[in-house]
């Protein structure tokens, strides 16, 4: 990327307008739009066949109205389904619903999950996987109550308007994925950006290309600490606490210290085509080691850091479509953006180096 002709000044232009615009438009988005209607909690969590149950359901941005049409059901392993015989709205978050439990099921489990499905003009079909135990007693029983299971549920409602995903655990922290992976991805293209530049001062022995390296290098790792800073409170909220040794976590952070090195390498070395080609040398070799501790090792183990361990990650249980429109925007922008940081770190580096010739 050279600076002194005019094509790369257009694109250094359009990296820092149209990179700040869709930064400003990740961070705006992200914040205000709000979330789907979903299932805080449901209590009690086990339901005895043969009873007559009646549960709380807590919601979360949900608007449950007594005169609704709503309709509340347990969906059975069987894929059969349980219709709630009253429902009491207490509040637009809160209501109870009453349950008639037939004392003989149609699954030959003692102990069995269901879903809970809340069927809401409004908000929508909301869904709690796993939400409710169902116990029954003696199998053997013949008797059950005729009309109790129903095979549809009808018509499902959707939720209209622009919102994001309502997750479990995650809540209001998903809106996290649009600042916290858009930085790792603006790092990785950083590092491989000045993995190029190294290549070439090898190649060249030209000192401008070391000058792209260490300042690509230099943005790369301040994009390395910022999405740390923000996977550790990520991590506070879905894992109970900042840091807990997860795998990911250590692999990373022995990545950045081992490009702290790469800083710490250049400031040991007086002669300037030493430190410049000492320095290419080792941040090849720091890139090609990024590779297995990042994508590789955690991939290996078990880990609770999602796209390791058999863990998917960026699928349609992490991102729909409207988080799409929001996330991928955010990733252009970053990446977009800090190369024009590092564009001017290179101009700095580069009259540092002329003020030092003289």
């Amino acid at each position: 990327m050279e600076i002194n002709t005019k094509a790369g000044s257009g694109f250094i232009s359009f990296c820092k307008y149209i990179g700040g615009i869709l930064i400003v438009y990740s961070l705006v988005a992200g914040l205000i739009i709000p979330l789907k209607p979903g299932i805080l909690s449901v209590e009690p969590l086990v339901l005895d066949a043969g009873k007559q149950s009646t549960i709380s359901i807590s919601g979360y941005n949900t608007n449950f109205k007594e005169k609704e049409d709503l309709h509340v059901f347990l969906k059975l392993k069987d894929g059969s389904f349980i219709e709630s015989s009253n429902n009491l709205v207490r509040s637009p978050n809160f209501m109870q619903v009453a349950f008639q439990i037939p004392a003989q099921l149609p699954i030959n489990d003692k102990i069995s999950e269901a879903v809970l499905l809340v069927n809401s003009p409004t908000d929508g079909a909301l869904v709690k996987p796993s939400a409710i135990t169902l116990r029954q007693g003696d199998l053997t029983l013949t008797t059950k109550m005729d009309g109790v299971f129903i095979k549809d549920p009808g018509k499902l409602h959707q939720h209209i308007g622009w919102s994001f995903p309502y997750r479990l655990i995650l809540e209001e922290t998903i809106r996290n994925s649009y600042y916290h992976i858009p930085l790792w991805f603006a790092m990785l293209v950083l590092f491989g950006y000045s993995v190029w530049a190294s290549w070439k001062y090898l190649k060249t022995k030209q000192a401008k290309f070391d000058d792209i390296a260490v300042a690509s290098t230099s943005t790369g790792m301040l994009l390395g600490i910022l999405g740390l800073a923000t996977g550790a409170l990520w991590a506070k909220h879905t894992w109970g606490q900042y840091w807990s040794g997860d795998i990911k976590q250590n692999m990373t952070a022995i990545s950045l210290l081992i490009y702290f090195a790469y800083f710490i390498l250049r400031s040991s070395l007086e002669d300037p085509q030493k430190k410049y080609s000492l320095s290419a040398v080792y941040n090849i070799f720091a890139f090609i080691a990024l590779i297995p501790l990042i994508f590789v090792i955690p991939r290996l183990t078990d880990s609770l850091h999602p796209g390791n361990g058999g863990n998917p990650a960026m699928g349609g249980e992490d991102l729909d479509n409207s988080m799409r429109m929001v996330f991928y925007p955010a990733c252009i922008g970053w990446i977009l953006f800090t190369l024009w940081i590092a564009n001017l770190l290179k101009r700095l580096n580069k009259l540092e180096r002329i003020k030092a010739d003289y």
